[in-house]
Formats: structure tokens, C-alpha cells, sequence
């Protein structure tokens, strides 16, 4: 098995994952959020749909044998393993308006938002481009009757992981998640590895 790439604490990358090929992310550490946001490769206006995703699955507990949908109600990827099965498709990555605004800082980090802008920018996609992410480990509750939403500590322990398998050309973009409530107030990596050109190539055959 290739060696994990790791995603420093508080920042952000980007890269090309092809059809057919498979990517596992990895809490290091343990209770680490890593915002995950895609786009289709030969046409960046296609991209990962929080709304389409949930909709069609009629729930918000997304977990091994979901597809996840595009804007254009494509499937872009399934959730092929998840050894945690809880993550959260409903709130937006965390910016420096998330601190401003939920946290108080006066200086605020520039949160997911802006390393994924950064990460995307060489690849044609601006920041008004960035939908919601599919935050993997994040640990979200809503209550039933009053709609009020939770951030709690992810249920990840180190070395949980999911793996994603592409259904079409992607740019992925990810992060390891710069807000204090999503991680339990403390910043960690986050690793991921692509399945070899060899691995990949056998599983399209």
C-alpha cells in the first residue's frame, strides 16, 4: 500500500482523480473533520451537490452505498467504505466570516473556504464556485422538533477512514478543517491516498 499524503493541520490541496479510481481519506489522529468538495473535470460548472445528494438518498446520514450526486444530477462518486458512518452534507465550509461572525475573532483564519480557494484557483474554479462540502467525519445533529443544529466531536478515531470511488473525471479539492467546534479544539492532519496507476487500470478492465 502506497504511503499516506498528509494534509498539514489548517490547510488545504487539490488534485485530479480519475473514473474508475479510488481515494481513502484518513483521520490521522482522530477527531479531525476534512472538508471534500468536487468538480467534473472537462466541465468545472458540474459540481458536487449537498441538495441533489440528500434529496435522492432521503437522508442526511450518508454512509457506504451512497452515490453522490452533481448539480446536474450525475453520480460523481460512491462511498464505497466508511468505518465511521457519520459526516455531515449540510453546512458550508468554515471562512473567515465563520470566525467573524460565530467565534468573534477579530483576526480570523481564513478558514476551509479560503484554503479551498487557493487549492482550486490554478485549476479555473473561483471562490463563488465552491458549493458546500461533503465534511467527512464532521459530526452534526439536528433536532427533530426544533431544527436546532449541533456541531459535537466527530466519532473518529485514528485511522478511520472512507474510501470514494470516482464515476466520472474529478478535481477534488480538501482540506483538514480549520474550525475549533468541528474537531474538538485541537487541529490535526488529515491523510489521503490514490489507489496506484496500476490498481486503478486492473479495476477498469
Amino acid at each position: 500500500m502506497d504511503e499516506l499524503t498528509i494534509i498539514p493541520p489548517r490547510s488545504g490541496t487539490a488534485f485530479e482523480l480519475r473514473k474508475g479510481q479510488r481515494l481513502r481519506v484518513v483521520d490521522v489522529q482522530g477527531e479531525q473533520v476534512s472538508d471534500f468538495v468536487c468538480f467534473n473535470r472537462h466541465d468545472v460548472a458540474e459540481y458536487l451537490s449537498s441538495g441533489r445528494t440528500i434529496d435522492y438518498a432521503e437522508t442526511i446520514f450518508l454512509t457506504t452505498g451512497h452515490p453522490f450526486y452533481s448539480n446536474r444530477s450525475n453520480v460523481m462518486f460512491e462511498l464505497v467504505e466508511d468505518t465511521v458512518g457519520r459526516h455531515d452534507f449540510l453546512l458550508t465550509p468554515c471562512s473567515a466570516d465563520t470566525f467573524r461572525i460565530i467565534y468573534g475573532h477579530e483576526h480570523p483564519h481564513r478558514g476551509c473556504f479560503g484554503n479551498l480557494s487557493e487549492a482550486l484557483a490554478p485549476y479555473g474554479i473561483s471562490p463563488d464556485a465552491i458549493p458546500i462540502c461533503f465534511n467527512i467525519f464532521m459530526h452534526v445533529t439536528v433536532d427533530g422538533e426544533t431544527g436546532k443544529v449541533g456541531v459535537l466531536p466527530p466519532k473518529s478515531r485514528a485511522g478511520d477512514y472512507v474510501v470514494l470511488e470516482a464515476t466520472m473525471d474529478l478535481i477534488v479539492g480538501m482540506t483538514a478543517c480549520s474550525a475549533e467546534m468541528s474537531n474538538n479544539y485541537a487541529f490535526k492532519p488529515i491523510g489521503y491516498q490514490l489507489e496506484s496507476e496500476a490498481h486503478a487500470s486492473a479495476g477498469q478492465a
